[in-house]
């Protein structure tokens, strides 16, 4: 079913003033010198999440703030136990390393980088909510069903542990599967529990949800690795076989895993908040 989006809505006045408001801190934290980023990479994707919201509002007369500002607060509360779940990972798989950490102490870098966490979700849902609203995503996107049926759920449940153990056994030859060892994980346990899941989704062939999610996290990764270039305290990576042709600080093979991250925070925020399926237009992460 197509949905029509109304172009009219005004844009609203937050967007203006975030909009403002993200290239003045983008400014701050490529010129000053020092460390800077821990304190300026919240305020800098605060901003960037309520531009991308306000771009919803104007295209669709709602958005996730707009629909509910307490679920809004609670998906930065979310993001930030999610991204030190794969902070935690990366202990064993080391692919991605923090410059600066010397400057602060334990407890001090656990809240600045808990602050910083907290904007990987709402950045995420919205940018993939605004992609959904795109005209050319208003045609089905249908793709191959993959059934929902017992054994099939069976069969990728066992296939995301099993890439899980190989991760945490042999980082350095599986590092990849952390980008979809829990996905498997958490979706198929999303489908057993009625929550919405993707695989839910692709029974019904529709891709759309993740189409808008894989996108949306494309656009994400873009602007965190293009404004982590100049910052400081900032991430590096060593990625073993795709160290080349390097965008910023991040291979380009290596932007391919913002895709199956996208599916994780979606099975994440829907065991979380156990969302049980129902029409599609009352959930409140509307793709």
């Amino acid at each position: 079913m197509e949905r029509d989006f109304n172009q009219n809505h005004r844009f609203p006045l937050y967007g203006y003033i975030s909009l403002f408001f993200v290239f003045f801190v983008w400014y701050l934290n490529w010129t000053l010198k020092g460390p800077r980023t821990h304190f300026l990479f919240f305020p800098l994707w605060l901003g960037y999440s309520l531009v991308i919201d306000a771009l919803v509002k104007k295209k669709k007369g709602n958005s996730l703030l707009s629909r509910d500002w307490r679920k809004y607060i609670l998906l930065f509360m979310l993001s930030i136990p999610v991204w030190w779940f794969f902070e935690l990972i990366n202990l064993r798989t080391e692919n991605w390393f923090y410059l600066g950490r010397t400057y602060f102490s334990d407890l001090e870098y656990f809240l600045f980088a808990s602050l910083s966490f907290s904007t990987v979700i709402p950045a995420v849902f919205g940018t993939a909510e605004l992609v959904s609203t795109f005209p050319w995503m208003q045609e089905n996107r249908n793709g191959p069903r993959i059934p929902s049926h017992k054994k099939g759920l069976n069969l990728l449940f066992i296939t995301g542990l099993l890439t899980l153990f190989l991760l945490l056994w042999l980082p350095q030859y599986f590092f990849l599967f952390v980008w979809i060892s829990v996905f498997f994980i958490l979706d198929v346990i999303n489908e057993w529990r009625g929550n919405r899941s993707l695989v839910g989704y692709s029974d019904q062939r529709n891709w759309r949800p993740m189409i808008s999610l894989a996108l949306g996290c494309l656009i994400c990764g873009f602007f965190w690795e293009m404004w982590n270039f100049y910052a400081f305290p900032k991430w590096t990576y060593h990625i073993p076989g795709v160290d080349f042709l390097y965008l910023f600080e991040m291979p380009l093979p290596g932007y391919l895993g913002y895709i199956p991250f996208s599916f994780e925070l979606f099975a994440f925020y829907h065991l979380i908040t156990a969302t049980p399926k129902q029409e599609e237009g009352s959930y409140y992460i509307q793709l």
